[in-house]
């Protein structure tokens, strides 16, 4: 994420939850089965800083999202197709979802008894469903999304616009239009099938899978074959000026507010997507996903740019006076660090944030600007060391020093272990992390084993040391 305002853009392994039972759950539901040892999934992962965010007791393989939206009314009505597997003897489990009212739901084809406790979906089988056992989903719901707001965060959701939503948000977002195991630890592919009026585009993630249109309606499909963390969705519903083509072989979609100006500084930023994207290929290996892309909004809500998967979405911020390339090579960056390898946890934000501004570092030098070092050492200057960058609290996770300060401890790795070295880093990292999620005990681990040095005390004094360590 980068947020408008510029300079805040928008280490100890913490074990998971284990199960509990869900409490307070409203409408009908069995006990739980009291013999062979089920039990309910957890009602949370555990995340320190979102210990309610995601679910336990299984993992999803597969979103198949059917939605259809009317602006007029600001009205979702959605089907959603989930396959999953059980990592326990599932009893029930929890799939979240903010407002928006459950029609049915259906477990293997049979009904499965529902209720709610606040923002969680609460399925009970028919049956258990042993450990191992593959299962499919379907639950059908409609309302009128509402967005997530908190006093540290902002807000996130599918947000009702002019003409149409947009739906983008981090840490939450996906909640508010489709069932999900919310976290980053399950990542799935997905389909998406939005249904909007005629003369309206419904953008979202992944392959353009076509569109047709009956009776004053168009349905819009997307496939993402990649897996995706919950956040990283996206479906954009407005007037758009969509472009289509390839690069590199796979299809690039951009899509430009009708409202922001033909040949504008959006859409000039926003065509030089693939030409960023092979440059960054070239410090951090092959690109990640089977398509490419980008979208700009123009609703001023959106006040921050978000590494949606293969098609990130840019606030109207960041081109009031002119075409904002750093703003896309950050974006572009995540889609290695961030999307491709994802975090395990949300203290370790800096992962995705420091390397993306050091992406932004990267391309400014390639394109005849300061170079990464000058950058480097004007940020140097103007560090607050107070604020570590490694686990900095939940109000603090989009701040400058998970951005920056992450930023000057990639460079000081480069500096410590050389260039040759330091790319040969990154990109055996996002080579055997691909898909995957990882820690900063993972990178740390990583390094010295490329470098053969010990690494641990430069990145705990470039993340956490509250004095300014030694330029190296």
């Amino acid at each position: 994420m980068t947020r408008s305002g510029r300079p805040v853009l928008a280490g100890v392994l913490v074990a998971l939850l284990v199960a509990l039972p869900t409490a307070g759950c409203t409408g009908s539901r069995r006990d739980d089965p009291p013999a062979g040892g089920f039990r309910p999934g957890a009602p949370g992962l555990g995340d320190p800083y979102f210990p309610t965010s995601g679910n336990g007791g299984y993992d999803v393989a597969s979103y198949h999202l059917q939605v259809r939206y009317d602006p007029a009314t600001d009205e979702l009505t959605g089907d959603a197709t989930i396959e999953a597997t059980a990592t326990q003897d599932l009893s029930r489990f929890n799939l979240d979802l903010v407002g928006l009212t459950v029609r049915s739901v259906q477990v293997d084809g049979a009904d499965a008894e529902h209720g709610r406790t606040d923002d969680e979906l609460v399925v009970t089988p028919a049956t258990g469903l042993g450990k191992g056992k593959r299962f499919g989903v379907r639950v059908r719901y409609s309302g009128k999304p509402a967005a997530v707001t908190s006093a540290d965060l902002g807000t996130g959701g599918l947000l009702h616009t002019s003409d149409g939503a947009i739906a983008l948000g981090q840490p939450e977002s996906a909640s508010t239009w489709f069932p999900v195991n919310d976290h980053p630890l399950d990542k799935a592919t997905y389909r998406i099938e939005a249904t909007v009026p005629a003369g309206l585009a419904a953008l979202s993630n992944g392959v353009p899978d076509g569109s047709s249109a009956a009776a004053g309606w168009t349905t819009w499909r997307w496939a993402e074959p990649v897996p995706m963390a919950s956040y990283l969705t996206t479906l954009v519903i407005g007037k758009y000026r969509v472009s289509t083509g390839t690069h590199a072989g796979k299809p690039l979609v951009t899509a430009i507010s009708a409202s922001l100006p033909v040949g504008g500084p959006a859409e000039r930023s926003l065509a030089r997507t693939g030409q960023i994207a092979d440059f960054l290929a070239t410090r951090f290996g092959p690109y990640p996903f089977e398509a490419y892309g980008g979208i700009a909004v123009a609703d001023s809500r959106i006040g921050y740019a978000l590494e949606t998967q293969s098609r990130p979405v840019y606030g109207p911020a960041f081109f009031t006076t002119g075409p904002d390339l750093e703003v896309v090579a950050h974006e572009l960056a995540h889609q290695w660090f961030g999307d491709s390898v994802s975090i395990r946890r949300w203290s370790d934000l800096w992962l995705n944030e420091g390397f993306a501004s050091y992406a932004e570092w990267l391309w400014t030098e390639h394109d005849g600007g300061p170079s990464v070092q000058a950058s480097f050492e004007r940020e140097y200057a103007d560090t607050d060391w107070a604020e570590p960058a490694l686990n900095p609290g939940r109000p603090e996770i989009f701040s400058r020093a998970v951005y920056l300060r992450g930023a000057l401890a990639v460079h000081a790795l480069r500096r410590t272990v050389g260039d040759e070295t330091f790319f040969r880093i990154l990109t055996s990292w996002t080579a055997e992390k691909r898909n995957g999620n990882a820690s900063t005990a993972d990178l740390v681990a990583h390094a010295e084993r490329v470098s053969g040095r010990q690494l641990d005390d430069l990145f705990a004094a470039w993340l956490s040391g509250t004095t300014a360590p030694p330029l190296p």
